[in-house]
């Protein structure tokens, strides 16, 4: 599972609980419908947004069903969302990981620069962008325009260097996440939301691509890859100030748009987003730790002083699967992470029985 807004039990009150995932359960479901099994992998949590926003718009008229059993989420049967958010939701993520693939192909790193890896990738990345034209054409998504956006994004990167405004670099990013948001509006049936919705993704988007450059910092300096910050000479306390700016005129420009039932869309545009800007910049649970980083190529050592490397593709992969078919990624409290061999939190977990403004200085009140 991919993205900034994971879930937090201290952070989510027990009736919103089911409800998210019931969206969750919702875009896994489409995912799987529409694109296949395998690409139940792409699964983002931020694309979760764009369900909610749907569903925030149109309250008990919102589309759901019972799902059974399913093994992800410990044999339980769910309420899960149907309909237009679901499938919108699932279009982002395709093409969230289309483009993620197809810039390692590109810049040959990550588990793609492995032998062999490369080509595969660039098929399902291929593959992925399909299936999200196919999706996108069934709800009236501008797919189109949202790729010209995301293959823009490259050639920004290319031409950027030290001096460059951070914000030329976050530009495709926020026009693609700005277009989702605002057909969350058009199929939420209310298109005066349009607007501050589409402000609201473009924040989005700078948050997104400012706390993923903030947390890859080290490695990538340490990997020798890109990064914005670097190339730009952007600090990370001017990164961290951007970011609580992108956090503001997120919550103001929901704020101007109006919803039935706001519930969901606070929980995860205003308590998930805070506790990500805090988290990614150093202030976040006492529960949560981050892995000590040392010197060394593909090392790292976990929490208990372990020396861990990372796992080949394959075997990576069939890991993955029997994390996924033993509910570890989705119940149990900490896992190890299939590829990285990072620690990881199952998105079901309890992960800390302590009040969020006791021990953080998050804004997540």
């Amino acid at each position: 599972m991919f993205g900034i807004l994971a879930p937090c039990p201290s952070r989510t009150p027990d009736d919103l609980k089911p409800r998210w995932m019931g969206h969750f359960c919702g875009l896994c479901l489409e995912l799987r419908d529409d694109a296949g099994h395998l690409s139940r992998l792409t699964t983002n949590y931020d694309t979760l947004a764009l369900s909610v926003l749907v569903e925030a718009q149109q309250g008990s008229e919102a589309g759901g069903r019972d799902a059974g059993p399913c093994a992800l989420r410990g044999m339980r049967r769910q309420r899960i969302a149907t309909g237009g958010g679901p499938r919108l939701a699932a279009a982002a993520s395709l093409l969230l990981a289309s483009a993620k693939l197809r810039d390692h192909v590109e810049d040959g790193d990550g588990f793609v620069a492995r032998r062999g890896v490369a080509g595969l990738a660039g098929r399902a990345a291929g593959r992925y962008r399909s299936k999200a034209l196919a999706i996108g054409e069934s709800i009236g998504l501008p797919v189109e325009q949202i790729m010209a956006s995301v293959d823009r994004q490259q050639a920004v990167e290319g031409a950027c260097g030290p001096g460059t405004p951070l914000a030329e670099v976050t530009a495709p990013t926020e026009r693609a996440t700005a277009d989702l948001f605002a057909h969350a509006a058009v199929l939420g049936g209310n298109e005066d939301n349009t607007g501050p919705f589409r402000a609201a993704g473009a924040a989005f988007g700078r948050l997104a691509h400012l706390l993923d450059a903030a947390e890859d910092f080290e490695d990538d300096a340490e990997h020798g890859a890109w990064n914005p910050l670097a190339a730009t000479g952007t600090g990370l306390d001017e990164a961290r100030s951007l970011a609580r700016g992108a956090l503001a005129d997120m919550r103001m420009a929901l704020e101007a748009a109006s919803f039935v039932d706001e519930a969901m869309v606070r929980l995860l545009l205003d308590r998930y987003a805070s506790h990500a800007v805090s988290k990614t910049f150093g202030s976040t649970c006492a529960t949560y730790r981050r892995p000590e980083r040392r010197s060394g190529h593909h090392e790292y050592h976990d929490d208990m002083g372990r020396k861990t490397t990372p796992r080949g593709f394959w075997a990576g992969l069939c890991v993955g699967i029997g994390l996924c078919c033993s509910c570890q990624c989705c119940c149990k409290e900490r896992y190890e992470g299939a590829w990285s061999r990072k620690p990881r939190e199952g998105c079901c977990r309890d992960c800390c029985d302590c009040s969020c403004c006791e021990c953080c200085a998050c804004d997540c009140s």
